[in-house]
């Protein structure tokens, strides 16, 4: 009889473990709580709206290669889109200026020294700032690594906000560094962006469980776990509402769920575990034009803008929707969704003054306000000590997700490191075997 590798989660770092070990003679089941996978990366049809869209907005950069290495595996890389240069459209909404980051493509940053391609206003000596970052050690902040000045104003802040998750006063600067050393340090070849052509789920989901069924492995929903029991440091039964599976003992269980539900689900097998306890929210906001904007300029290129000054952060463009994200977004808890949806539209249309063809309505067309109130763990130094690696207490039990130890923030490409480095902290034969 094969193993069973039971995969509690069907989030990305519960696919990607799928992935990784399906078509190796063992028999993979993922058991999902919920009535679709994918998580927190995925695409459904909002009524509200009349459409589909994704729940969050996600970009990606050739730099993270183990997504690439996933899409590979599931046969998606067509449906991934972006510019063929590395180029990042920004509007200053505070001190009002629109500029382009234009990297160079190899890793000497030969775009510093262009007033066109570099940050507005910035001062080469501020480049020093990411020296700071990559050196910096693990109790120091992201603000305490920043030189005052444009580049850390109009860029560094921005893009630790968007990396981490976390406020640069609270954000661990040690990891902004090794993120910068994994992308912008490596050229702009590291740094081409990439979204969806299509959505989340037609990307990085729909392709992965067609791959898993080819593959004959179970993808269950529906299914939540609510125990685990273990005896003599291993898994030896799941428990669902109405069921006990037992764990033979060649079997193996990774849980790939958050944080506080693998916490809860490990209190009796693994007491000593700890997890991150403390999350950062993200706030996202769905606006649906009555057609399709025209983008002009370096946005028709990226159909995303970065934007400074404001609450707003990013806004990207997908057909006539118009969606922006607001990360770290606890600093703006005590506000009202609705309030705060009214003013996140007014800087909409002072960033695409200019960026379309056109200009956009005076009040907000079909909208839809999504506030994820733990949307990652707060990326703090404090956290980050927190985080576990995948390996356990227990020989046949493996941790995933974004919120163990990958050396990433909460990010795509950190969920599915996670599900890989699960099957391998379990010994399993997985995709890259042989």
């Amino acid at each position: 009889m094969a193993r069973r590798v039971h995969i509690v989660g069907g989030g990305l770092s519960g696919l990607s473990a799928a992935v990784e070990v399906a078509g190796s003679g063992q028999h993979v089941i993922v058991h999902e709580a919920g009535p679709a996978c994918g998580g927190r990366a995925r695409s459904y049809e909002d009524k509200k709206l009349g459409c589909r869209i994704d729940n969050g907005n996600h970009l990606l950069l050739t730099a993270n290669e183990a997504v690439f290495r996933y899409m590979g595996l599931i046969g998606a890389l067509d449906t991934l889109q972006g510019p063929d240069e590395p180029i990042f459209p920004f509007v200053d909404l505070q001190k009002p200026c629109v500029w382009t980051l234009d990297l160079s493509m190899g890793r000497v940053p030969w775009w510093v020294f262009s007033p066109t391609r570099r940050v507005p206003g910035m001062r080469l000596g501020e480049l020093l700032s990411l020296q700071r970052l990559i050196g910096a050690s693990p109790d120091q902040v992201v603000s305490d690594c920043l030189l005052p000045g444009e580049f850390s104003r109009r860029l560094l802040d921005s893009f630790s906000i968007a990396a981490l998750n976390t406020p640069s006063d609270e954000a661990s600067a040690a990891l902004l560094g090794h993120v910068i050393n994994e992308s912008l340090a490596k050229g702009g070849r590291a740094c081409l962006p990439r979204f969806p052509k299509v959505g989340l789920s037609e990307s990085l989901v729909d392709p992965a469980l067609a791959h898993l069924s080819i593959l004959k492995a179970e993808v269950r929903t529906g299914r939540r776990v609510t125990g685990i029991e273990a005896t003599n440091g291993r898994v030896t039964a799941l428990n669902f509402p109405d069921e006990r599976i037992e764990v033979g003992e060649d079997d193996v269980v990774i849980l790939a769920v958050t944080a506080p539900v693998a916490a809860g689900l490990l209190k009796e097998a693994l007491p000593a575990l700890v997890v991150p306890d403390e999350f950062e929210g993200i706030f996202n906001a769905h606006f649906r034009l009555e057609r399709p904007p025209v983008p002009v300029g370096a946005f028709a290129k990226t159909r995303f803008v970065g934007v400074v000054g404001a609450v707003t952060e990013w806004i990207f463009l997908k057909d006539d929707i118009l969606s922006v994200t607001v990360s770290a977004a606890n600093r703006y808890a005590d506000r009202d969704p609705e309030e705060l949806g009214r003013q996140i539209w007014q800087e909409v249309r002072q960033t695409m003054d200019g960026l379309l063809a056109g200009p956009l309505p005076v009040e907000p067309p079909l909208q839809r306000l999504v506030w994820e109130k733990r949307a990652t763990f707060a990326a703090t130094p404090a956290q980050l000590r927190k985080r576990p690696g995948a390996a356990t207490g227990l020989v046949n039990l493996a941790l995933a997700g974004d919120w163990t130890a990958t050396g990433l923030p909460a990010t795509i490409d950190g969920s599915i490191r996670s599900g890989v480095a699960a099957v391998k902290a379990l010994g399993l034969r997985g995709a890259m075997s042989d």
